[in-house]
């Protein structure tokens, strides 16, 4: 538990101050044109900062992520417009799943500052979430530049850049948190996008209530 907290410490002091500074700049300029909507957006930032920095518990649910990840998005559009969308498919099992905290919304942030701004015109991120049986999976596709093979296994194992340090973050805590079988799966190519894959065993509770089911 040290541990995890430890690697959480150093996943927020890895949030972009450019982030925090473009997001207060694109507040600042509806101050003036559009007082409702800066109401709106400074909400949506005191909404991310708290949750980014809140105290205790190195587990959150999907429902709390997902939340996290719609405040980075209205941030996002309010300074890129309608070149940025998001795409949310979970089943409503899903929403009270426990994963690590902050294990998704780096990962988005990767894919719009990666994958969707370097590309022309418009660009999507989709989140996923299903029953998969015996686990869930989570999915967070982008349909941007891509990369790589030899760029997203850098990222995985830390090398390079701190966008890819925080992507190594995430799997040791996956991988703490749900064995060895259970890290990221990072599958891209140039020019074709990139999906982020996440599997989550069931609880033993979960996998006798759809044997039940089955068995109806």
């Amino acid at each position: 538990t040290r541990a995890m907290e430890a690697e959480i410490r150093a996943l927020r002091a890895q949030i972009s101050p450019h982030f925090i500074y473009n997001s207060l700049t694109a507040i600042a300029s509806f101050v003036r044109t559009d007082p409702s909507r800066a109401r709106e957006l400074l909400l949506e930032f005191a909404d991310f900062t708290r949750y980014s920095f809140r105290r205790g518990g190195s587990m959150t649910t999907l429902a709390e992520e997902l939340q996290c990840i719609d405040c980075y998005f209205q941030l996002e559009q309010a300074r890129f417009g309608d070149q940025l969308q998001l795409v949310v498919r979970v089943s409503p099992e899903t929403l009270g799943l426990e994963l690590p905290f902050l294990c998704l919304q780096p990962l988005v942030e990767n894919a719009v500052r990666h994958g969707l701004r370097a590309k022309s015109g418009q660009g999507t991120v989709t989140i996923a979430a299903e029953d998969a049986g015996a686990e869930y999976t989570i999915t967070i596709t982008d349909d941007g530049i891509g990369m790589d093979p030899a760029t997203a296994g850098a990222a995985l194992s830390g090398e390079g850049t701190a966008d890819a340090h925080a992507v190594a973050n995430i799997q040791e805590r996956l991988l703490a948190a749900f064995g060895p079988d259970h890290g990221l799966q990072l599958d891209s190519a140039p020019g074709e996008g990139t999906t982020v894959t996440i599997r989550i065993p069931k609880p033993a509770s979960h996998r006798r209530t759809n044997d039940r089911r089955e068995s109806a």
